[in-house]
């Protein structure tokens, strides 16, 4: 009596399991967040109710806190959830399902063998939830939201040697702004910072989810174009250089009129790493702006 009292207070999921894995004490916790009363799962097969939990993985430790009494642990970041619940919050969750950390561990006789095994069942899911936006704030630019360069220069890297591993083509391309300074001083940053960010999500309109855009400082970006060659990459500045110049771009009240310059690089197996790729882009975009409003692919 006491026990249930005590079980049905805290604030976890708490489920008792026989030998043959089924329901022998199921708590509040989990009826509230489950929708499973007590009286219809008790004596019941676990699986009957969570089909599932009845894969190998789950079944070998349940054997195993059997017949050896030990702990079996189920982490959140492995796992996501045991038991497929819905979230407290469910309008303002990013998961379908609430996310756990459960424990299995063993309930011993008196004499000292095991006779049930219980499971205990954390919601950890607004930690998570910090935890990613956490993730998500240090790879994004606090402007225009997409990649920052730290993240990008990290990618940049990693899909430099996946290029080179799998012999796959691999093109960068830097983006900067032409004449931006006037932007700021005759109308203020505050209509420069909507023209970036203006600017920006054409541009991610634009690419393929799998290309990598980034704010690379200032009014410069860098896109990034995995399995796209040097050719097909200036195709793309072409058409990135056409629309911005043919927009009107309204920030703020302010009508504007912008270009971009762009350099392209391709890698190449004979680079030494990536700084070598994105050196080549960078003199292309030198090039481009010695112009305004080009694209140049880098010889």
């Amino acid at each position: 009596m006491i026990f249930s009292q005590i079980s049905d207070m805290i604030n976890m999921g708490l489920v008792v399991l026989d030998k043959d894995l089924k329901v022998h004490f199921w708590n509040r916790w989990m009826a509230q967040h489950s929708g499973i009363d007590s009286e219809k799962i008790v004596g019941q097969s676990l699986f009957d109710f969570f089909p599932n939990l009845n894969e190998p993985k789950f079944l070998r430790n349940c054997r195993s806190v059997f017949a050896f009494g030990n702990f079996a642990f189920f982490s959140q970041k492995l796992h996501r959830y045991l038991f497929p619940l819905r979230p407290t919050y469910c309008d303002k969750e990013p998961f379908d399902y609430m996310q756990q950390s459960c424990t299995m561990g063993p309930i011993r006789d008196e004499d000292k063998s095991v006779r049930f095994i219980f499971l205990s069942v954390s919601d950890v899911t607004e930690v998570v939830k910090y935890e990613e936006q956490l993730v998500e704030m240090n790879r994004k630019d606090a402007l225009t939201g997409i990649f920052n360069r730290r993240f990008f220069t990290q990618k940049l890297q990693e899909e430099f040697i996946r290029g080179r591993r799998h012999n796959r083509p691999l093109s960068l391309i830097m983006i900067d702004v032409d004449h931006f300074k006037q932007v700021n001083d005759n109308h203020g940053h505050q209509v420069g910072d909507e023209a970036l960010k203006a600017l920006s999500a054409r541009v991610l309109d634009r690419i393929r989810k799998t290309d990598i855009l980034s704010r690379y400082g200032g009014e410069e970006f860098a896109c990034l174009l995995p399995e796209t060659n040097g050719s097909s990459a200036l195709r793309l500045a072409e058409d990135l250089r056409r629309i911005v110049a043919e927009e009107n771009w309204v920030c703020r009240g302010v009508s504007l009129q912008m270009t971009i310059s762009i350099g392209i690089a391709e890698g190449h197996p004979e680079m030494a790493d990536s700084e070598a790729l994105l050196k080549k882009a960078d003199d292309a975009l030198y090039e481009a702006k010695a112009g305004r409003n080009r694209a140049i692919l880098y010889d």
